[in-house]
């Protein structure tokens, strides 16, 4: 019982000593989050600075403003910028003081150096965001790339020389195609946002349903539809590609401007946006579905089918918010050696997610 006794006291013992160290060794690196804080807050006040002062050259040099009225705007900026870094330092300060006074037991390290994930609107940005990143990382004053997620979804069919859609070899309603991807946003002129380059990478998946019960058979000199022996339940051709899409985006926006950043919101405007894409056919495949001696029999037939490995065309698209109509167009042939030319056609909706 006394051994007992005596391991039990020599245990609480150490794990106090333990503990104190830990708060010790807590409390010297909240501290050193602080000061280090104290120096980034110099250096995103001048880098504020820098930029406002860059600004008001620019609206001086094309005449917005006159010399003394950008040199009282320099002025006005160097001291609201002091003040700033005057005040930041002293909140830190303030905040290292209260640690050492409390022994760090308040657990008062600065809350902006806390890894958030947030998603959701903000009035104060380019339309909706994804951030991931400190909680009260300040605000970059000119951001001109942001990016997004995009999706697209609706009818796919095919272009066939001479013939017209209402002619086509696959069901209007029953083909239809999907994009998922990530795109890019900049913004080419400095100052105004009227001009835009949007750029990235999408999945494309194409679907075509032959008609009259057919199926695509690869024959060895070209790629053509048969007619399958039994009643066929569905017929489906698909092809995946990686394309590489690139835009260039017009249309309105509103600057908003506060004392840190600006940002030019696109939101609640009409876009519009035209280019093209370029990438590669990663895979070509078929699903048949039909009933054989009383059994249902599904079959995955993937192969080469002679179709290009070089997918290129253009698209364009037409929207407001995060919503558009989108079209995009092959201009390469879908198959290599086929006598007369096909090419893949799509109509649906994109939705861009910032």
């Amino acid at each position: 019982m006394k051994i007992f006794t005596y391991c039990t006291v020599l245990t609480v013992w150490l794990l106090t000593i333990v503990s104190a160290q830990a708060q010790e060794n807590d409390l010297a690196n909240d501290i050193a989050i602080l000061k280090a804080a104290q120096e980034q807050v110099v250096t995103e006040e001048k880098e504020a600075l820098k930029n406002e002062v860059e600004d008001i050259n620019q609206r001086l040099d094309s005449n917005e403003i006159t010399l003394p009225e950008a040199e009282q705007l320099k002025e006005q900026a160097a001291e609201k910028r002091a003040l700033n870094i005057e005040n930041r330092l002293a909140i830190i300060d303030n905040k290292i003081a209260l640690l050492e006074r409390n022994g760090g037991n308040e657990n008062l390290a600065d809350d902006s150096e806390r890894v958030v994930i947030r998603i959701g609107s903000n009035n104060d940005e380019d339309d909706s965001y994804i951030f991931l990143g400190k909680k009260n990382k300040a605000k970059k004053y000119d951001r001109r790339t942001t990016s997004a997620f995009v999706l697209a979804f609706g009818l796919n069919n095919v272009i066939t020389d001479g013939q017209s859609l209402d002619d086509s070899d696959f069901k209007i309603g029953g083909s239809r195609f999907a994009e998922i991807g990530w795109a890019w946003r900049t913004r080419v002129f400095k100052n105004t946002n009227w001009l835009r380059v949007k750029y990235g990478f999408s999945f494309q998946f194409n679907g075509l349903k032959p008609t009259d019960n057919r199926y695509y058979v690869d024959t060895g000199d070209q790629t053509e539809l048969q007619e399958f022996r039994l009643d066929l339940d569905k017929s489906k051709f698909r092809m995946d590609n990686l394309v590489f899409p690139l835009h260039f985006e017009f249309g309105p926006s509103e600057k908003i401007e506060k004392d840190e950043y600006f940002r030019y919101n696109t939101y609640n405007k009409i876009k519009v946006g035209l280019g093209g894409y370029a990438g590669f056919n990663l895979s070509s495949r078929q699903k048949l579905k039909y009933s054989e001696d009383g059994e249902d029999v599904k079959e995955k037939l993937k192969a080469n089918y002679n179709t290009n490995n070089f997918i290129y065309g253009v698209s364009g698209y037409i929207g407001w918010k995060g919503t558009a109509v989108y079209l995009k167009y092959d201009l390469n042939t879908i198959f290599k050696d086929n006598p007369i030319d096909q090419r893949n056609v799509s109509l649906g909706l994109r939705f861009d997610v910032d």
